[in-house]
């Protein structure tokens, strides 16, 4: 066994491993609070969503988004639709986000963290080891997120996921996803509109399991009236690599033949190499295991972000979160266990998907506890027919007191629609008391206050 240091004489109070949301949210007002804190970082500082994904999906969607709103106002003062260049996004895309991972690094520096870069791995529950290098720390923090999941059968060596399309210089011209969660539906959605030839293959018939079901199926709507092709209860069982292109072979005879294959079916805990093992931190296949106060097993080890194993949403925010969570906890400023607020999400389809709460899945099968209100915002309010939205609606979730629990929204604007409802819902306003809020109008958010 491994005889323990002092904590004095250890090289950081606080070490975390992974530079994503859930590490420098917290190291920088550690470090500013007078703790050793370092940062591991194998890959790009920030993390997946700041380089890899998130971050470069929204770059790449904004196109997108910006000609649904040109096509709803034809004839209503627009005339003409503009042409979508996806090499010339992927040049912008490049512009804004290649900068980050070294501006990040920068911030943890001047905050006075170290950075150490390389792929770190555990020798024994305080130590750390870098390119041959060892670093001790009194309390480590895991970040280390999740890693595509890559179907294992014939022929996968040919696919892609979703770092590959988010940096493709080149739309190809047919495109196959396989899988119906966010990565799947917001690619084939980007994919669609730059022109592409777009299928999505689903083992199942569920889309966006997460969100409210008849919401889910005006976005798929909408994508198979754009030409969007979906194909339901379907095994791919091999793939092969032809003159014609990529042959997909599924059971019952299924046949497919496609440029580019985006393997959308998941993402798993990035667990392996790091010798959990070893110290004997435990881990489970959805990924590491915390209580209430982020700790695992280890009671000197935290976690945050998406290796957690929780019930709250694996996005950005809420990783965020818990690493603020974290700098008050470990600088004193909290003893009090982890408290989630209500978390919004969004699918960045067009049009979005929010929700936010209660989900109304959950409150029809509640009754007695929950009353659900339906408003077809493009039917009923001007503001919104101002924009000509060609769909727009929204289900409020209120308890038996008349709180304002959870809402849902399909729409353009929905993003905006749920983030504005926040503050009404984790701060138990309801009626009269929302009279106190005078939004700017027209907005938004004067438009739905009339209906909570």
């Amino acid at each position: 066994m491994v005889k323990r240091k002092d904590a004095n004489q250890m090289d950081f109070d606080v070490l975390f491993l992974g530079s994503g949301q859930g590490a420098w949210n917290g190291a920088i007002p550690m470090a500013k609070a007078g703790l050793r804190v370092g940062v591991i970082e194998e890959g790009l500082f920030g993390g997946v969503c700041t380089n890899r994904g998130c971050n470069a999906k929204i770059t790449l969607d904004r196109p997108v988004d910006l000609l649904r709103q040109i096509e709803a106002l034809q004839g209503q003062g627009i005339t003409g639709l503009p042409q979508l260049d996806w090499a010339d996004a992927m040049a912008h895309k490049h512009g804004v986000i290649d900068q980050l991972a070294a501006a990040n690094k920068q911030k943890l520096e001047d905050a006075g963290v170290k950075t150490i870069i390389g792929h770190g791995v555990f020798q024994d529950e305080h130590t750390l080891v870098v390119e041959n290098k060892s670093y001790t720390a009194e309390k480590i923090v895991l970040v280390t997120g999740r890693l595509p999941h890559r179907m294992a059968i014939p022929g996968s060596e040919f696919f892609h996921d979703s770092t590959d399309f988010l940096a493709m210089p080149q739309m190809p011209k047919r495109i196959t996803l396989i899988g119906g969660g966010y990565i799947a539906m917001e690619s084939a959605t980007m994919a669609n509109a730059f022109g592409a030839d777009v299928t999505v293959i689903l083992r199942g018939q569920e889309v966006l399991r997460d969100f409210y079901p008849p919401y889910v199926k005006e976005v798929v709507k909408d994508l198979t009236n754009r030409g969007v092709k979906f194909h339901y209860n379907e095994t791919i069982q091999e793939a092969r690599k032809t003159s014609q292109g990529i042959e997909l072979l599924g059971a019952n005879g299924y046949r497919h033949l496609t440029d580019y294959v985006l393997d959308a079916t998941g993402r798993l805990p990035r667990l392996d190499g790091i010798n959990f093992e070893g110290i004997g931190l435990a881990t489970t296949s959805e990924g590491i295991p915390v209580n209430n106060y982020l700790q695992t097993n280890l009671s000197h080890i935290y976690a945050t972000g998406d290796v957690l194993v929780k019930s709250v949403p694996k996005i950005t925010p809420v990783a965020a979160y818990e690493s603020q969570y974290l700098a008050r906890l470990f600088t004193g400023k909290t003893k009090e266990a982890i408290q989630y607020p209500i978390i919004a999400q969004t699918v960045f389809t067009s049009p979005r998907i929010a929700t936010a709460g209660v989900t109304p899945m959950d409150a029809l099968a509640d009754p007695d506890r929950y009353t659900l209100t339906s408003v077809d915002y493009g039917d009923k309010d001007w503001f919104h027919q101002v924009g000509n939205d060609p769909l727009n609606l929204i289900t409020f979730v209120h308890d038996q007191e008349g709180y304002l629990v959870g809402v849902t929204n399909v729409g353009p604007d929905a993003v905006e629609t749920v983030n504005g409802l926040l503050d009404v819902m984790n701060q138990h306003i309801k009626a009269p008391d929302q009279e106190e809020l005078i939004y700017i109008f027209p907005s938004i958010a004067h438009s739905y206050m009339k209906y909570i």
